[in-house]
C-alpha cells in the first residue's frame, strides 16, 4: 500500500481537488448498504478508504470463494465517494481481479480521484487484503445535473412509441 503521504504523479489537479482543511461529508450514495458495500474509514475531498467485512452472503461456493461483484460493487462505492457528488454515475470500467478473496478476509479499498475534467471523472481503485492487492481499475465516472433517473433522455412522445429520434426519419 501507497503511505499516506506519498505523492503519486499520477493523482492529476488532485491537489486543486482538495480541501483538508474542511470536513467532508458524504453527499452520494448515502442509502447504500455499507454492508454489502464497504464501511467508510477515511473520506476527503478527490480520496477514500472503505473496509469491506465478507460476510456468508457474498459467499460463492463451498470452499468460501467471495463473488467477485461484491468486490466490484465495494470498488465502486469508494469511486463514487472519491468523486462525492450528488449525481456522480459510473459510465465505464477497466478492472482486473488480481487474488481471491475468501470468506472471513477484510477488504481495503483506497480510490482516488486521478483527472478531473468538465462533468468528467476518473478514479483509480486499488483493494488490498492485508498486503495483498486484490483488485486494481479505473473507472470512468459522470457528474450529472440532476438524477440519472430524472434526465430527460428521450422527448415524451419517443418513449410512448419507444422510437428514437434519429428512427424518426
Amino acid at each position: 500500500m501507497m503511505a499516506e503521504n506519498e505523492v503519486n504523479e499520477e493523482d492529476l489537479e488532485l491537489e486543486d481537488y482538495r480541501d483538508d482543511e474542511e470536513q467532508v461529508f458524504i453527499k452520494t450514495h448515502e442509502k447504500i448498504n455499507q454492508d454489502l458495500c464497504g464501511e467508510v474509514i477515511k473520506l476527503e475531498q478527490g480520496y477514500v478508504e472503505l473496509r469491506l467485512t465478507t460476510t456468508p452472503e457474498m459467499v460463492a461456493d463451498e470452499v468460501g470463494l467471495i463473488h467477485g461483484g461484491f468486490i466490484f460493487s465495494s470498488a465502486d462505492y469508494a469511486a463514487m465517494l472519491a468523486v462525492n457528488e450528488r449525481n456522480v454515475v459510473l459510465v465505464a470500467s477497466d478492472c482486473q481481479f488480481l487474488s481471491p478473496v475468501k470468506f472471513h478476509d477484510e477488504v481495503n479499498f483506497v480510490a482516488r480521484v486521478r483527472h478531473k475534467e468538465g462533468r468528467k471523472r476518473n478514479v483509480h481503485v486499488e483493494a488490498f487484503v492485508l498486503d495483498i492487492k486484490v483488485f486494481e481499475g479505473e473507472f470512468k465516472t459522470v457528474v450529472t445535473e440532476r438524477h440519472v433517473l430524472k434526465l430527460k433522455l428521450l422527448d415524451d412522445e419517443d418513449k410512448a412509441s419507444g422510437t428514437r429520434p434519429e428512427e424518426k426519419e
